[in-house]
């Protein structure tokens, strides 16, 4: 795959759609993070397993007012181009997606004023050079009423779609996706019951946006939807995983036949089981994205990296963990709604949950400040092995023969791959076969 230089990451894209419907193990892994190591592994990752490399930003994240991470979609163009650099990757292998775009960050206006903005936002998207577009108005704005027809989440779809084709010069026009049938981002929570999609409610989805866009004159654009959103019957919470049934999917399956030739996209698949991943694929779930268990295989390794350093250094500790706990605690809006119980539960879960809320922190001053400290005593310093087999004993093969570096950034991307890994495999195993033998 990608071995063929005049065909675009998007051209790539949607060979890899098309023969997944023609019931080929094919599929697009989407690596939704603004985290920079997080996008070096997607990076490299993806060049391992000679695929593209599909890198998403969410509404929230990434936006005109600058989203939680502080950046335009111009501005997250930027950092993907310096990944790509740090790791040596040709642009034209990547891809980039907008995930969500709709009123979502702007819903506690009135809807005309929120879907103004999120026409900016969408603009300033593919302005910038995002291709792959998810379009989402499922949210109700300040004043909608307390359910949303279907109708009027597709209309509102369709404006942004316009919105989007006007800002497309001198590209090849955008790829979308339509559907929002997921949780919020980062996982449902405990106690919900998840199932799959009714394959009547894709039907009804694909119509209504249908209609929609033609009666905006954007039939060509509508020819160039993708795929579906969906839940494929999967989710995580802060302490579970619901793990994904192909037998239970089998009807929503059948369906992407029907969707004149989209496929479905699966959003929370994060922690399942290796042997989900393929499944997913064989089930037509042809993009799959995955959120919170990159930063979660990150803080994961940055955490026993600090434990190693307290070993060797107990006097200078540089204190990642106690920096993140008081970013936490200064600003308490991206987990306090998340997480319940007695208080030493809480502390625990800030850490440690799966939803992994302290990726809203790693950009804290004080925390960064930890961070190159952290780095920089154990770059300069020896590791021992029998430490190494304490706190990376995932890594200490790789490390005790000399393939991975004793250097933090290069063992914290290693980590994120592994955590990678069984996308890349199930998205092109082929290119591995030993692997699935």
């Amino acid at each position: 795959m990608l071995k063929n230089a005049a065909t675009s990451p998007l051209e790539h894209a949607r060979s890899v759609l098309g023969r997944n419907l023609l019931g080929q193990q094919f599929a697009l892994t989407s690596v939704c993070s603004a985290h920079p190591l997080v996008l070096r592994a997607a990076l490299s990752g993806a060049r391992e397993a000679g695929q593209v490399a599909l890198l998403e930003a969410t509404c929230n994240q990434v936006n005109q007012d600058g989203g939680y991470t502080g950046m335009t979609p111009a501005d997250f163009v930027g950092l993907v181009k310096n990944a790509a650099r740090a790791e040596g990757v040709a642009d034209g292998t990547i891809l980039l997606g907008g995930d969500h775009l709709g009123p979502q960050p702007w819903r506690h206006l009135p809807a005309a004023s929120a879907m103004a903005k999120a026409e900016a936002m969408v603009a300033g998207y593919v302005a910038a050079g995002f291709q792959k577009i998810h379009l989402d108005c499922s949210m109700r704005c300040a004043d909608d009423p307390a359910t949303l027809p279907e109708a009027t989440i597709a209309e509102r779809a369709a404006i942004l779609a316009s919105a989007a084709e006007a800002a497309t010069t001198g590209r090849e026009r955008p790829i979308y996706v339509i559907g929002t049938e997921v949780p919020p981002p980062g996982g449902m929570g405990e106690g919900h019951a998840i199932v799959a999609t009714d394959p009547g409610q894709v039907a009804a989805t694909w119509t209504a946006h249908a209609k929609a866009f033609s009666a905006k004159g954007l039939e060509d654009a509508f020819a160039r939807v993708c795929a579906v959103v969906v839940q494929p019957g999967l989710d995580f919470g802060n302490e579970t995983v619901v793990h994904f049934d192909l037998a239970a999917a089998q009807g929503l399956s059948g369906k992407a036949a029907t969707l004149g030739g989209a496929v479905f996209e699966a959003h929370s698949t994060d922690y399942q089981r290796p042997s989900a991943y393929p499944a997913l694929v064989k089930g037509h779930f042809a993009i799959l994205k995955v959120g919170p268990a990159a930063t979660f295989a990150l803080r994961e390794t940055i955490y026993a990296l600090e434990q190693l350093a307290a070993e060797l250094f107990p006097r200078r500790r540089p204190g990642v963990r106690a920096a993140l706990e008081a970013a936490m605690l200064a600003e308490p809006g991206h987990w306090k709604g998340h997480y319940s119980g007695e208080p030493d539960r809480v502390a625990w879960l800030r850490h440690f949950s799966w939803s992994d809320r302290v990726r809203y922190y790693w950009t804290a001053p004080q925390v960064q400040q930890s961070l190159h400290a952290l780095f920089d005593m154990l770059d300069h310093s020896d590791w021992p092995l029998p430490l190494i087999s304490q706190y990376l004993p995932r890594q200490f093969d790789a490390i005790a023969d000399g393939r991975l570096p004793r250097k933090c950034e290069e063992v914290a991307i290693a980590s994120v791959r592994a955590a990678l890994l069984p996308y890349h495999d199930a998205s092109n195993p082929h290119v591995n076969p030993e692997r699935h033998s």
